[in-house]
């Protein structure tokens, strides 16, 4: 892996600024393969972000997942970096004046698994049992199936929580079910949550590519890797997140999927502090063209939530 790069303008290469994760490396590996079969050539630029450093203290306390993706629009600015590449759940709901998502790849498993070495699943878990996570999402999401079970923080990347699991730390452990199949560790899930079980997260298991604004060569480039229906329905996701506030560290969940022309939105909404274990949720459906009318659908869902008492 290259660790340096020059300006944009004096180099023939494109280079992808990403993460030093082993998810976030397979994930430039992913964009840099789709690129090279097109006949460019790719180097990745291996940064550590805020958001590896930090471990100690949970996302939404800290500052957001914003922390993962600042030092790569950093790389992109100064122009030691063409592109980066993102879990889209990670990429915050407004990006930087001069920053733009000029691509989203199709969809990988968009599913949150449960994984233990000791149960199948999550109602296997006896009364008091401890479960991982540090998403205000999947803490209220799972509050409301087990509320007897006691929720632990959970920190670091894929290997690190796999680990801590391993070390006997929690009964069980809720991860995005994507980054495990990406990484060939589809055998560790024990069960994949289905969408209207456990909500996903806006944008999970999709990737998007962030360039500056400016790039218009690197847009058309990366048109052909783009895929519309992904790119649709990650559009509507995040526009319920932005319109409740635009932090990635919300108890919210978005999941939009098709059914023909019709794109079905379902958001819902949980207490972060735990006194209630019910969701708000929101449920909207329409025929779908074009970006503004996926986020139009995103924000009919946000309303609703809101409607209903979601702060």
């Amino acid at each position: 892996m290259s660790l340096a790069a020059p300006s944009h303008a004096s180099r023939s290469s494109i280079v992808i600024a990403t993460r030093e994760s082993r998810l976030a490396l397979w994930q430039a590996e992913h964009v840099r393969s789709l690129l090279t079969q097109r006949g460019h050539t790719v180097e990745l630029l291996g940064m550590t972000t805020r958001g590896d450093q930090i471990l100690d203290r949970t996302l939404s306390k800290v500052g957001g997942k914003g922390l993962f993706v600042k030092e790569l629009e950093n790389a992109l600015e100064d122009g030691r970096a063409d592109l980066a590449v993102h879990s889209l759940k990670d990429v915050p709901m407004a990006l930087p004046e001069g920053f733009s998502l000029a691509c989203v790849l199709e969809r990988e498993d968009p599913r949150d698994a449960f994984v233990s070495n000791r149960y199948a699943s999550l109602q296997e878990i006896p009364h008091g049992g401890v479960i991982g996570t540090s998403s205000l999402r999947r803490q209220v999401l799972i509050r409301a199936l087990r509320p007897d079970l006691r929720i632990e923080p959970l920190r670091g990347n894929l290997d690190t929580r796999l680990r801590k699991l391993d070390e006997g730390q929690f009964d069980g452990i809720v991860l995005a079910a994507a980054g495990l199949i990406r990484l060939g560790l589809q055998d560790r899930i024990r069960h994949a949550f289905e969408p209207d079980a456990m909500r996903p997260a806006a944008g999970q298991g999709a990737l998007g590519i962030e360039i500056r604004s400016d790039r218009a060569d690197l847009a058309a480039l990366l048109q052909p890797l783009a895929h519309q229906p992904t790119w649709l329905a990650v559009a509507a996701e995040r526009a319920v997140s932005r319109a409740m506030g635009g932090s990635c560290s919300m108890p919210l969940a978005a999941f939009a999927s098709w059914d023909g022309p019709v794109l079905r939105l379902d958001a819902a909404w949980g207490d972060a502090e735990g006194h209630t274990s019910a969701l708000l949720t929101a449920h909207t459906s329409a025929a779908i063209t074009d970006t503004a009318s996926a986020e139009a659908l995103g924000q009919q869902a946000a309303t609703t939530l809101q409607a209903a008492g979601a702060r």
